[in-house]
């Protein structure tokens, strides 16, 4: 059995994650684990929305990540499609024929679109929230907001998958 796996049984079978478990649970899952685990709390209907959680990290992010995280949808549903969402929100901040989203852009743009954004976008690409599982595993300090319940589904994935490994 793996440190990692010692880790998350632990954590499974208390039903309770202790700050030194998100730790612990960071510096040892490989990112593509984490990002699927991430991706599945995004899903599960145990947790809020997906906007409602995403809107959340945006929140608490800062701008390279805020702006990250508006590229990545944007890189996910194309630019066009992108803007379009949430009143077209990411089209109002954007230049014409732009592709990207830059700090100071994203700061432009309130949580709240963010949950629209999100939303409407999970509509149209069901995929989403593995995207964005991935892209908050490159940024663990803010999977640590998530909660409770979306970090113990997470974490169920994520030992799911290394079971699946062995």
């Amino acid at each position: 059995m793996s440190l990692l796996d010692g880790i998350l049984n632990q954590v499974l079978q208390s039903g309770q994650v202790q700050d030194h478990h998100y730790d612990e649970v960071l510096n040892h899952a490989p990112q593509e684990l984490m990002g699927s685990g991430l991706g599945e709390a995004f899903r599960s209907d145990q947790t809020p929305p997906m906007g409602e959680m995403v809107s959340a990290l945006f929140g608490q992010s800062n701008g390279q990540q805020q702006a990250g995280l508006l590229n990545q949808i944007l890189s996910t549903l194309g630019p066009a499609a992108a803007a379009a969402l949430a009143g077209g929100a990411l089209g109002k901040i954007m230049s014409p024929g732009a592709t990207q989203v830059t700090p100071a852009q994203a700061a432009a743009i309130d949580p709240e679109q963010v949950r629209q954004v999100v939303t409407q976008a999970q509509a149209a690409e069901p995929g989403l929230a593995d995207q964005l599982g991935n892209f908050y595993a490159n940024h663990s300090g803010l999977v640590k907001t998530l909660g409770g319940a979306a970090m113990l589904i997470a974490l169920s994935k994520m030992k799911d998958g290394l079971a699946n490994r062995a």
